[in-house]
């Protein structure tokens, strides 16, 4: 069970330190334990109570109310909540639950609900993106474990694939080749997966390689689809200088294609990008790429048929 000081509670729930001495001290809501050497700590218990108590609090619930609440109350007041409101804050709260509880039910549920209310990408954007970003914060101060992380993108991963082979692309009316792979020794696998679904989606097609692929075989398979894109994504670096010397070589070796790259050692850094490498910062750029192509494609196409 993780531990955690009163500023990491104010830091993953957005509730003030202040705030919660006033609450601890004037409705007895949270009891901090101690130390043998007298040093205040809270728990996962008391994470968890604090999260369900903000969000309540965030929607229109008076704090005296709510900690009137005994705890199976206020849990069943935050699962109505939660069932009831579709608004993004909403649920990556839950999801964040979920992920704490190991709760693959409860992540079932609000995957397929927001899919059916507002489409895949949409859920893939408004909600699991955001996720991601708080699950950093979680893992930077220790507050999930490794078990917890990899549950949860295990599950983003199924999701992800299933929806990617739910687009059917016919290999004679296709707009755009894209060729999709992560470097050797690249396994963080869910951008590069979804980015897969978003060009497919856009009814191109797609030459997906996968994580870790050596760049032998990237030279091969791109000898035998000859493919206008190249898109990959660099998360981890074994080396300071990885992102610049991988994107040099790439740039080096494959010069008709156009070259897509993205992922934490590209953005913001400071590296010099060869001509026929185009660095998308965020996943709207991709978004906008690609849709860009597929209407000038189908522009194209439509033009050709009426010569």
């Amino acid at each position: 069970m993780s531990t955690y000081t009163i500023k990491d509670l104010e830091h993953l729930t957005g509730i003030k330190a202040h705030t919660l001495r006033i609450w601890e001290q004037r409705y007895g809501v949270i009891k901090p334990k101690r130390t043998e050497t007298n040093i205040r700590y809270y728990d996962d218990n008391d994470l968890k109570l604090v999260l369900n108590i903000s969000l309540l609090k965030d929607n229109g619930y008076k704090i005296s109310n709510i900690c009137k609440l005994g705890l199976p109350d206020l849990q069943e007041e935050v699962r109505k909540l939660i069932d009831a409101k579709m608004s993004f804050p909403e649920q990556i709260h839950a999801l964040t639950l979920a992920m704490l509880d190991l709760d693959e039910d409860r992540f079932e549920k609000i995957i397929s609900t927001n899919t059916l209310q507002i489409g895949f990408e949409r859920t893939m954007m408004n909600i699991i993106y955001p996720f991601f970003h708080r699950i950093g914060v979680l893992w930077q101060t220790g507050t999930i474990t490794p078990a917890q992380e990899h549950f949860m993108s295990s599950l983003i991963r199924q999701k992800i694939i299933v929806a990617v082979d739910g687009q059917v692309v016919s290999n004679s009316d296709y707009h755009e080749k894209y060729l999709l792979f992560l470097p050797e020794g690249e396994m963080h696998e869910i951008s590069i997966l979804f980015s897969y679904y978003i060009i497919k989606s856009r009814s191109n097609k797609v030459v997906y390689l996968g994580q870790n692929v050596p760049f032998d075989d990237l030279e091969q398979v791109y000898d035998i689809h000859k493919p206008k894109y190249l898109l990959t994504v660099i998360t981890s670096s074994p080396s300071k200088d990885f992102g610049q010397q991988y994107i040099d070589r790439l740039a080096a070796k494959f010069t008709t294609p156009s070259i897509l790259v993205s992922g934490q050692q590209v953005v913001g850094q400071d590296l010099r990008i060869p001509d026929n490498v185009t660095v998308l910062n965020k996943l709207q750029d991709l978004i906008q790429f690609a849709g860009e192509r597929s209407q000038s494609s189908s522009y194209n196409l439509s033009a050709a048929a009426h010569a």
